[in-house]
């Protein structure tokens, strides 16, 4: 299946022109996406709750913080930069009696689009642009000319010009520089929340756990265990990220190699593989968009009693006095 790919030359910013785009959320990703918008010309007002901490922030960034009620009412174009759980009730108190009739609706994750818990009239454009990096790293690299490759997809086309405007958007924030892959809504939110799951969060995490606890278990210094199977963990992703397996595998030992391609699919095996597919499942099916949302109903009981459980770890006592000896680690 091929991939459309664009780039600054497909993206017409002047479509941005004589609109105004309300960022809603001043966090890591609204940060970036609005003082990016801002150096690229566009007319940004960022919609915060009265007393939000953020106020300030955004007056020293030079841009123009408004109650959220208000921002949204001068927008043409609407940011969802929040949280997923706290969106829906955005959405419904302070977006929907506000919106202009046509006003384009833009997410950085298709969530609460895809699970049903956002379900705009059918008159609003209804795009996503989602960069594939942190916020941080959207205003570093814009900062610097290049950008963060990003993603673009339509939900719904009210206007005809849905991803022109999506478009325009990426060359706004500086993905564009990199390159803007088309997606759809369903294949970002189901892929997003596997690779989260599967590999990058809860995978990553089960896997040091699980090394740390089999070496101190079996008699190792638990600081050894940490150095081994989590600390080290950097090393090898770092160069992963620079140049895939092949890179990775220039620069450790024929030895490493050897246990590398013949040890590993023993860890990650076709029972693994098994489980990964349950849990795809259920993120297409929605059990875990319903499960999820149920745990924020209930407060997240469920949620807070696993975090705590991490906290207290063995392997994060051990990391914390380890990483006092690093001194570098303290920017």
């Amino acid at each position: 299946m091929s991939l459309n790919i664009y780039y600054s030359q497909d993206c017409d910013l002047n479509l941005l022109a004589e609109k105004t785009i309300c960022v809603l959320g001043y966090g890591s990703q609204g940060r970036a996406h609005a003082r990016n918008l801002a150096d690229s010309g566009c007319r940004v007002v960022v919609g915060l709750r009265e007393g939000s901490s953020s106020w300030q922030l955004c007056e020293a960034d030079g841009l123009q913080p408004m109650e959220v009620n208000q921002a949204v009412a001068e927008a043409d174009l609407i940011c969802f930069l929040l949280p997923d759980p706290v969106q829906p009730q955005v959405y419904e108190n302070n977006v929907a009696p506000n919106m202009k009739d046509d006003a384009t609706l833009l997410f950085a994750h298709g969530f609460n689009l895809h699970y049903g818990q956002i379900s705009p009239p059918p008159e609003v454009d209804v795009i996503m642009v989602a960069p594939k990096g942190p916020g941080k790293l959207v205003r570093d690299l814009y900062e610097q000319g290049q950008g963060v490759p990003c993603l673009v997809a339509v939900e719904q086309d009210a206007s005809g010009q849905a991803k022109a405007l999506g478009l325009a958007y990426a060359e706004g924030i500086g993905g564009a520089r990199a390159g803007v892959i088309e997606t759809t809504f369903a294949e970002e939110t189901e892929t997003d929340l596997f690779g989260e799951q599967a590999v990058l969060c809860g995978g990553l995490s089960a896997l040091m756990k699980a090394g740390f606890e089999t070496l101190v278990e079996a008699g190792y210094a638990p600081e050894m265990a940490y150095f081994e199977c989590i600390h080290e963990t950097k090393l090898i992703v770092d160069l992963v990220y620079q140049g895939g397996l092949k890179k990775m595998r220039r620069f450790i030992s024929d030895t490493a190699k050897y246990g590398d391609i013949t040890r590993g699919p023993r860890v990650v095996d076709e029972g693994a593989k098994e489980e990964m597919g349950e849990i795809l499942a259920e993120i297409q099916d929605g059990r875990f968009a319903r499960e999820w949302i149920l745990e924020n109903q209930a407060k997240r009981p469920v949620y807070n009693a696993l975090l705590k459980a991490d906290e207290d770890h063995q392997m994060e006592e051990v990391g914390a006095k380890l990483r006092k000896m690093m001194g570098w680690l303290e920017d």
